[in-house]
């Protein structure tokens, strides 16, 4: 049986990892600095991005992202591994992806992945310290 403190950290792992897909898909590049850690390792390589901090990842996203008209990063299968302030994550990702050749002309891609974390608990909450992307495929890309 779970604990109410594993409960609640599920909870709140579950809604660290909700919030990063929303600021992802909403365009609001500068704010995911709320879920990492200032150092943390993040490696979108598998995918064909970069791997670096917060820092490098941001002005990244920000130069990337606007090429595609539409995109979502939808989770689900999370997967969480709690011992007392650290955890780990395996969350898979489905990601289509929309480009506009032209004014009327669109082609939309699937990426399936997933994301493997850590965690860790700060006086501001739990932050993803680690994320590397896990390809699993690549559909009409």
């Amino acid at each position: 049986m779970l604990s109410i403190q594993e409960l609640s950290d599920r909870f709140e792992l579950q809604d660290l990892t909700n919030r990063y897909c929303h600021l992802l898909d909403q365009g609001l590049f500068d704010e995911l600095t709320q879920v990492f850690t200032d150092d943390a390792h993040i490696d979108y390589t598998s995918m064909g991005g970069i791997k670096g901090n917060p820092s490098q990842i941001v002005p990244f996203l920000k130069k990337v992202m606007p090429r595609f008209s539409n995109y979502q990063h939808m989770i689900s299968n999370q997967q969480f591994e709690i011992t007392d302030d650290t955890a780990t994550g395996r969350i898979m990702c489905l990601n289509p992806m929309e480009t506009t050749s032209t004014a009327t002309e669109t082609s939309v891609f699937f990426l399936g992945f997933w994301y493997v974390d850590k965690y860790i608990r700060t006086n501001k909450g739990w932050r993803i310290c680690a994320r590397i992307e896990e390809k699993s495929y690549q559909f009409n890309r």
